[in-house]
């Protein structure tokens, strides 16, 4: 796909030489005589490179590279001036420009500056997009691996009723002496059925909830079965712990136990809100 360059510059000769010298290059070349009408064309499409001057009538052409600067941060700026000072340079560079050259300048010049500017702007492209691919795989890793971290609200600690406590961030639950230890898979399971007191949850929307992934009709409760038969062995350890899980058949399992469920900040996790994964 051809590289995409604005040519702003209030000389028509000087637009027509260079528009002509890119187009020759193999460049879509889109040229402008002033500054109002750069960020016009900047504001309705994308460009890889803008070929700047800065001494524009109106809106001037350091105003052109703060707008760029704002907006995006995939268009490079090549600053092309016959007025060159070191203040406006030291500006130029601040403001994130790729290179400053001083009119009149050789075509090989433009063209190499060009070359490099779009050069660069594509190897920052490819990285950014490694980085994303990166990361998407590491979060899909976590989830597969049950690590997900961020399914678990810091030191947040639920109180049952008759004087039992849920805390999350050590997967315990206890009551006086009485205490059991969950898994992270435990802790996920039975975090999501409290946040869904009082709802009967699928086993597709629980196995999604678990483990982050899809299931069929048939899979989901194969793979809660165990889950849901360690996790209330765990709960036997209170009395009527074993009954806290009902199982509704062929549709999913339903937390049945109290009155309300109470966080440490007094707020009441009403009966039935939904964090389920819709199907």
């Amino acid at each position: 796909m051809k590289s995409k360059i604005l040519l702003v510059d209030d000389e028509e000769l000087i637009r027509h030489s260079i528009s002509e010298l890119l187009w020759l290059e193999g460049y879509e070349v889109v040229a402008v005589e002033n500054g109002e009408y750069a960020l016009k064309r900047l504001q309705s499409e994308a460009f890889d490179l803008v070929l700047l001057d800065l001494m524009l009538p109106g809106v001037d052409g350091l105003d052109v590279i703060r707008y760029i600067k704002k907006a995006t941060r995939d268009t490079k700026v090549i600053v092309l001036t016959g007025h060159g000072s070191l203040e406006s340079a030291i500006e130029v560079f601040r403001l994130g420009a790729h290179d400053y050259i001083l009119k009149p300048a050789l075509s090989h010049t433009i063209l190499m500056s060009v070359e490099n500017a779009l050069a660069l702007l594509a190897e920052e492209q490819r990285k950014r997009l490694l980085i994303e691919q990166m990361e998407s795989t590491i979060t899909r890793l976590k989830v597969i691996e049950g690590m997900d971290k961020n399914v678990f609200v810091d030191e947040l600690t639920i109180s049952l009723d008759e004087g039992i406590t849920l805390d999350l961030s050590r997967r315990i639950i206890w009551r006086g002496k009485q205490r059991a230890s969950l898994t992270p898979t435990q802790a996920k399971l039975f975090k999501a059925l409290i946040e869904n007191r009082g709802r009967v949850l699928s086993h597709r929307e629980l196995v999604f909830m678990v483990y982050g992934y899809e299931t069929t009709d048939w899979e989901a409760p194969v793979v809660l079965r165990p889950l849901v038969s360690r996790l209330r062995r765990k709960l036997a350890v209170f009395s009527g712990g074993k009954e806290w899980i009902k199982n509704v058949r062929g549709t999913g399992y339903l937390f049945d136990y109290g009155e309300g469920l109470k966080t440490e900040a007094n707020s009441t996790i009403p009966s039935g809100s939904s964090h389920s994964h819709s199907h």
